[in-house]
């Protein structure tokens, strides 16, 4: 019997019961397992046509006494069910051939049926619990895959989860379900098993790494590991990098195992083989960890600063490039730290001019907004930000003017990746096969079109509500908002506040903490209903902390207990 998924936009509510009487456990008594097979008919024979209804009003599921049913009780009432059992053969296999066929390789899977909610109680508390207690008990019987027939109505809720659709729909015109299966270590990673609670509430991060991600792009990443030699995998990476390319109209990208940092050292590492003195821009964190980088290797550069959280004068910038007539401008194009954007027009004409060549950081901006390298000589982006992977890989773009084999350190060869296919020393099939599949699941203009929404409205909101903001909002970049806290009010008070709301900001980066700096971020998955309370629980937390600080001291506990 197939698994009937249900909506958290279908609430009743329960009628106003509270959360706090919900109860999951496993089915043990009579009086349960009579109340499973009553709320499986009203389900699967009332509900769903998909069995004939009958007088008794109950229907027992042929595989019963093999099943192990997680229960969702409201006081004593049966509320919610689900049931797993992994004995073969499965009811899928009555139904498709060859069923392993379709499979990723497991030791041992677990086929979940029966999943039904009273609609009176149909919210989301029912259906994650259920889903969350049936997946722990079958991972701590060393189940590493789970089979379902999932509704046709709700695909899209599967999907997000990161069930994966294997052979053809099954059952009838009126009950009509696709097969499908998940990788249970995929799923222990997922929102559904990992988010944290507080006070009740889901804790929705924003954070601007490691980022919030969808279920299917973990799922990719706990795949069994294939040889970075392995024919498909140098496809697989192929794809990916052109990919990545053509999202930012790029001529060629190097995709390495590391971070930012080892892309802009790779960058400097050209440069350094280029010759000629460059010119550093700098109005915040990421803009003076560019001119380390530079001093480390030895450039001669010459370093613009502007405040953090300021624009750069772009008339004097004009008059001191053409009086230097520096080789190479080298800019952070999303300044992290202040939520900044320099606009890339304005640097690709100020080296134009002269015929500079424009490198840039867009650790923080590729995947967040448009960004277009066109006309850039290197730029950086990286795995575990705006592109919504797992961190861990960098991108160096490069418009093919790259240093001959042999000039620079090994590992930053551009031109060894290059004559290797991308693949010159041992790399993360898991890592790639995840930003593969965020690159092709995610409708980048959409999520452009979402971040730039939620970001103008959080930031609008925010402002309303007397909060100083660091980037002015003609220069705003979409997806990082930079909050400077009142004086006297401790920004780990306020997010450790905040938390207990559901809400998990940035606060930690030594520049944030020594600024009195939070950041909300909209990187990765996000969800719009959290962004928008956002605003109120800063405000709240910022006053709770204000009254904690006039009282003599600012202690968590009492920051917490205010909000």
């Amino acid at each position: 019997m197939p698994l009937q998924a249900t909506r958290a936009q279908d609430a009743a509510i329960g009628h106003g019961q509270p959360r706090d009487r919900l109860t999951f456990k496993i089915a043990s008594t009579a009086a349960e397992f009579e109340a499973i097979h009553r709320l499986n008919h009203a389900t699967f024979a009332v509900e769903i046509p998909q069995h004939a209804s009958n007088r008794q009003r109950r229907l027992v599921d042929p595989y019963h006494r093999e099943n192990t049913y997680i229960i969702c009780l409201c006081g004593e009432t049966v509320v919610g069910m689900v049931a797993g059992r992994s004995s073969r053969p499965f009811s899928l296999d009555r139904k498709i051939a060859d069923l392993d066929a379709h499979l990723p390789a497991h030791r041992k899977a677990v086929e979940i049926r029966l999943l039904a909610v009273d609609p009176r109680y149909r919210y989301s508390a029912v259906f994650v619990g259920l889903v969350r207690r049936i997946a722990r008990h079958f991972m701590d019987e060393q189940c590493d895959l789970a089979l379902i027939s999932g509704t046709v109505r709700q695909l899209k809720l599967y999907r997000h989860m990161g069930f994966h659709p294997f052979a053809s729909p099954v059952g009838t015109a009126e009950a009509l379900y696709q097969p499908m299966f998940l990788t249970l270590q995929a799923l222990r990673h997922t929102t559904l098993l990992t988010r944290r609670k507080t006070r009740g509430r889901t804790l929705e991060s924003f954070l601007p790494g490691p980022v919030a991600l969808r279920a299917d792009v973990l799922a990719a990443c706990a795949a069994r590991p294939v040889s970075h030699r392995d024919a498909s995998f140098i496809e697989q990476l192929g794809r990916v990098r052109n990919r990545l390319a053509d999202l930012v109209r790029a001529p060629h990208v190097v995709l390495m195992v590391g971070t930012g940092t080892l892309g802009n050292d790779a960058i400097a590492a050209q440069l350094r083989c280029s010759g000629g003195r460059g010119l550093i821009l700098s109005n915040g964190e990421f803009g003076e960890r560019l001119a380390d980088h530079a001093r480390r290797w030895d450039l001669p550069f010459r370093r613009i600063q502007s405040d953090w959280g300021r624009a750069y004068d772009w008339p004097q910038l004009q008059v001191i490039v053409e009086r230097s007539r520096p080789s190479w401008v080298w800019a952070v194009l999303c300044e992290t730290s202040t939520g900044m954007y320099n606009s890339k027009k304005r640097l690709h004409a100020l080296c134009a001019a002269i015929g500079a060549d424009l490198c840039l950081d867009a650790v923080s901006a590729v995947g967040l907004f448009p960004v277009n390298l066109e006309g850039v000589r290197f730029a950086t982006a990286v795995s575990g930000k705006g592109l919504a992977a797992p961190p861990g890989l960098v991108g160096v773009f490069h418009d093919g003017r790259i240093a001959p084999p042999g000039r620079v350190p090994r590992y930053l060869d551009l031109s060894y990746y290059e004559s290797q296919s991308g693949v010159p020393f041992t790399h993360s099939s898991n890592l790639v096969a995840s930003l593969d599949r965020s690159l092709t699941a995610t409708s980048w203009p959409e999520k452009f079109a979402r971040v730039a929404r939620a970001s103008f409205e959080l930031r609008a909101d925010l402002r309303a509500r007397g909060l100083q903001l660091l980037a002015p909002e003609a220069d705003a970049a979409p997806g990082i908002v930079t909050i400077a806290l009142p004086r006297g009010v401790d920004s780990q008070a306020v997010a450790m506040a905040l938390e207990a709301g559901g809400i998990q900001i940035a606060w930690m980066s030594a520049y944030l903490r020594q600024r009195n700096w939070v950041q909300l971020c909209l990187m990765g998955e996000f969800d719009s209903a959290a962004v928008r309370r956002a605003p109120q629980l800063l405000v709240q937390a910022i006053a709770a902390c204000t009254a904690g600080h006039a009282d003599g001291g600012t202690s968590l506990r009492l920051c917490r207990a205010r909000l």
